[in-house]
């Protein structure tokens, strides 16, 4: 076997690390979860199986070719090649993530401990990882494609979603803005918009949707119960507690986004305006007063291995 390929296998941090690096010590750490009646030893359980199904799958990795690790949150400095193959080892969150910052290297999904977590995005095992490395380098795995959305601003910022964008206030108050979609143009006042991508639309969107449709009257389409296919050519936005008033509507509350049709937002807040996408309030964009922003499909696309 050739030892050219590359690994980088992308990790995060347990809930026990999170505490040791809080309380400095794992002894300050365990009295508090003791104070707290929290089971210390599921906390150590489940740092023990992560650690291990990672050390696991790196001698793996290591007897194919050369191998990187990477924390997520060092995942936005990384300097990825187009040729790394991508393991991530879950949570479905953890590959949504790393997507994100890929350009269509494959990602082989694992679940670490398939009996704590579920996980729609981890198709394989630990013990899976040595044959879909090896039908991986063999150009003979399958490969499913996701979707993304994508939301630019004038100015030239850009933002990648892989599950859903939302737009809205930074806090619990009304966002107000116009929306312009399918020939059509509205003034809202709603606390926020989700444009979700496939592999985002059995989540957030779901809630979402039952909301607007019970404020306009409008069903839920049917191909949108359960969700839409994650390499559909198109997104889906859903408008969060739209508010009726003299000048303020709720006729446009949610709708499809092609590459045709683009959901157009123009912002008439003075501050706290936000988007961000995938649940990382941390990575946003402004969406103040006179922001632009036009939301449709991303030329890239996220692909993940799956069982053939």
């Amino acid at each position: 076997m050739s030892q050219s390929a590359r690994f980088v296998l992308i990790e995060r941090k347990t809930r026990l690390t999170e505490l040791v690096e809080r309380f400095n010590t794992w002894s300050q750490a365990r009295f508090y979860l003791e104070h707290a009646n929290a089971d210390v030893n599921d906390y150590l359980q489940e740092h023990d199986r992560y650690q291990k199904a990672l050390s696991n799958i790196e001698i793996t990795l290591r007897a194919h070719g050369r191998v990187a690790r990477l924390e997520r949150a060092l995942l936005d400095t990384y300097q990825f090649h187009s040729e790394d193959i991508i393991l991530v080892v879950g949570q479905d969150g953890l590959v949504a993530n790393t997507l994100k910052y890929l350009q269509g290297q494959p990602v082989i999904a694992i679940n670490p401990d398939p009996q704590r977590w579920d996980g729609p995005l981890l198709p394989f095992t630990v013990e899976d990882a040595e044959q879909v490395v090896v039908d991986t380098l063999a150009g003979h795995a399958s490969i499913k494609t996701a979707s993304f959305a994508e939301a630019t601003t004038k100015d030239g910022q850009r933002m990648l979603a892989v599950n859903d964008l939302f737009i809205g206030p930074k806090t619990h108050s009304s966002a107000r803005y116009s929306l312009a979609w399918n020939g059509q143009q509205e003034v809202q006042s709603s606390s926020g918009i989700i444009v979700s991508t496939g592999l985002g639309s059995t989540g957030w969107l779901q809630s979402i949707l039952a909301g607007a449709a019970g404020i306009s009257g409008q069903a839920v389409p049917s191909d949108l119960k359960g969700g839409f296919s994650w390499e559909a050519d198109y997104l889906y936005y859903s408008v969060r507690e739209p508010f009726p008033s003299q000048t303020t509507g709720t006729d446009m509350v949610m709708g499809r986004v092609t590459a045709k049709n683009q959901l157009v937002l123009t912002s008439f807040m003075p501050m706290n305006g936000l988007v961000f996408s995938d649940g990382i309030e941390s990575d946003g964009l402004e969406f103040n007063a006179g922001t632009e922003l036009t939301i449709g499909l991303a030329d890239v696309r996220g692909c993940l291995v799956a069982r053939s």
